[in-house]
This record gives C-alpha cells, structure tokens and sequence, in this order.
C-alpha cells in the first residue's frame, strides 16, 4: 500500500556545518484547488520536518512535494 500526501516546504534553516538545513513542510491546502480538496479529505493537516547533510538535496519553500509513504517489509 502506498499512500500520497502533498505538502508545501515552508521554511529552511541553514547551520554552521556546511550542507546542513532543516526543512519544514506542510499539508498543501488550496480550496480553489481540486486536487488540493481531494487531498485535504485524507490529509486536512500534517506537519513534517527533516535535516538534510547532503548538499545535493534541496527543497524551496513555498513549492510543493508529493510525500510517497510506503510500508516497509
């Protein structure tokens, strides 16, 4: 089973230690958008948040994300 969530990068923070940030996303929510109301229907909030040491990941905040969770054998 593999369930999709879409969720907005809302912010970066940046440390001393090159390449290292912390992202935080949000559960992307547009009224006006019906792929973001079908979305809301599963997943009306979420918070999440990760720090990256590799400097090859990137996310931008105020852009989107598909979040794939798939169960682990």
């Amino acid at each position: 089973m593999t369930v999709r969530a879409k969720f907005r990068c809302t912010s970066v923070e940046t440390y001393s230690q090159p390449g290292t940030r912390t992202f935080r996303f949000s559960a992307e929510y547009d009224a006006d958008v019906p792929e973001d109301r079908r979305y809301a229907k599963y997943t009306p909030s979420g918070e999440l948040r990760i720090q990256v040491d590799n400097p090859n990941v990137s996310f931008e905040p105020g852009t989107s994300y598909y979040l794939d969770f798939t169960l682990v054998d």
